[in-house]
């Protein structure tokens, strides 16, 4: 455990007048002398000597009922949102408005505020986050630069992949992470900002050179509640961005113009629609590529679909606007490669093409399914096989299946991550969605292995089967079992082109 403890703080010191110059405002009581600090965390199991322990209200544990044992671990120094009645006299207890937003600010200072010196760009909304920010780290690699990237896929410095487990990690880890990404001489990094992580703080303290707005759609409503709670939390990183930083937004999005009418930022907006800032039109679509025109001229792409012509618009947005030659910025688009489970394609030997992609909301699943009807052959059938996560919004399940009636010929619903959900329930509640007509082109297979497996004994060449909701995910959730699944390698058995995953 104090291995762990040392590599979370990287060995670093600073001391503690330094840090609490990075909250907005506080108050102090018992022990006011300044001393060193060693670390700084919110978990009372990572407590090291001389470390600041930020005591936060969380959903299900007040980090308030732990002060003792923190300090019990040396902790010397507790921010709170309410002094204990009961203190020690050699701790330091400060206490703040906002415990959360001060642990944010607290781990930027501590790790030497590593955004500072980086060209951060943060990329947040329902859909497109992973593919914009992976793909604005490879262009930044494409030019020679040292870059980081931090994704639902992969966390990543500078080609050396580290253990993404959130979106969004939390206050320390972040910090920890952009601190190693410095020291390893990188200059630029992006990330996806998930909407938890606004509502939660995580990004308070970081430095953003650019933030992009992809779209909102419904998701996410365990946690949120409402769709404009969840808008709410999108809109606070763009409130919070700085003078110097530019705020790019999807014009074809409603609520495009809504996430940037607060911020300081400067104001641009993409398109494949209309006029904007950064204009991109889908001039010819393919199953294996795109041809766009931007700023009227035409580039050839390895992307499928509108959903991707508006991912690379911005991610031609934001080169531009981070100071990258439009010739160049073009240029980088055409090497550009598909994030893996997004629109990843797998063929079989029979002519089968099946798409994998990550698509877990209806919007997604639309925009995949209207590009896959769009480029498919004539007279092909489109089969698709989704499903949805256990212990989560239950509202989506009827939508998804009503999206991948609506729009495929074969419907087969399965497992994704039941977790400790029932999978028949799940099902159950998907097929709410669809009407006696769609009911008959829907068939239940609650094994996800079998219902890839049924979708490839039925397809026939030319067919396009689409495995929807796991996408990079190499794991399956089964009440408290975890399990290896990966959608890719199942397709791959299923076409007699490799082993399963099992």
């Amino acid at each position: 455990m104090n291995d762990n403890k040392d590599n979370l703080f990287l060995g670093r010191t600073t001391t503690l007048d330094v840090m609490l110059d990075a909250l907005k405002a506080y108050e102090t009581a018992g022990a006011a002398d300044s001393r060193k600090v060693a670390g700084v965390t919110a978990d009372s199991r990572a407590v090291i000597p001389d470390a600041v322990f930020v005591a936060v209200r969380g959903v299900a544990v007040d980090g308030h009922t732990f002060i003792d044992k923190a300090i019990a671990a040396g902790a010397t120094t507790v921010v709170c949102e309410e002094i204990p009645a009961h203190t020690d006299a050699n701790v330091l207890y400060v206490k703040v408005a906002d415990s959360r937003d001060a642990l944010g600010r607290l781990a930027s200072r501590f790790y030497g505020d590593p955004s500072d010196e980086l060209k951060l760009i943060g990329v947040t909304g329902t859909n497109g986050k992973t593919t914009i920010a992976t793909l604005l780290y490879e262009v930044a690699r494409l030019r020679d630069e040292k870059a980081g990237l931090i994704s639902t896929v992969a966390n990543i410095i500078n080609g050396d992949s580290v253990p993404a487990e959130h979106t969004t990690p939390d206050p320390v880890q972040l910090n920890r992470l952009l601190r190693r990404m410095v020291d390893a001489g990188c200059t630029f990094a992006s990330m996806e900002v998930s909407s938890h992580a606004c509502d939660q703080h995580r990004i308070s303290g970081l430095s953003f050179a650019g933030g992009i707005f992809t779209n909102l759609t419904r998701d996410h409503m365990d946690y949120h509640k409402t769709v404009e709670a969840y808008l709410k939390a999108k809109k606070s990183f763009f409130d919070g961005l700085p003078e110097t930083a530019f705020a790019l937004s999807n014009a074809d999005d409603r609520n495009g113009e809504v996430m940037l009418q607060n911020t300081a930022a400067h104001k641009a907006y993409y398109s494949t629609r209309d006029v904007a800032d950064f204009a991109v039109k889908v001039v010819e679509d393919r199953l294996d590529g795109m041809l766009l025109e931007i700023d009227g001229r035409e580039v050839e792409t390895m992307f499928v679909g509108r959903f991707n012509a508006s991912n690379l618009a911005a991610v031609y947005g934001a080169c531009v606007l981070s100071g990258i030659p439009a010739d160049e910025a073009m240029l980088a688009l055409s090497s550009l490669r598909p994030v893996t489970g997004r629109f990843q394609p797998v063929r079989s030997t029979e002519g089968v093409t099946a798409i994998i992609d990550y698509a877990h909301t209806p919007d997604a699943l639309i925009n995949v399914l209207d590009t896959i009807v769009e480029v498919a052959p004539e007279g092909a059938q489109v089969i698709t096989v989704c499903g949805c996560g256990g212990n989560r919004d239950k509202g989506k399940r009827p939508l998804m299946a009503r999206a991948a009636a609506e729009r495929s010929d074969i419907v087969i619903l399965t497992s994704d991550n039941p977790r400790n959900e029932k999978p028949e329930a799940i099902l159950d509640d998907m097929l709410a969605g669809l009407d006696s007509s769609q009911l008959e082109r829907t068939t239940t297979i609650v094994d996800r292995r079998e219902a890839i497996r049924h979708a490839a004994r039925i397809a026939r060449p030319g067919d396009i089967i689409l495995v929807a909701g796991k996408g990079h995910e190499t794991e399956q959730i089964i009440g408290d079992q975890t399990r290896h699944f990966d959608d890719r390698q199942e397709v791959e058995a299923a076409f007699g082109l490799g082993d399963s995953a099992c």
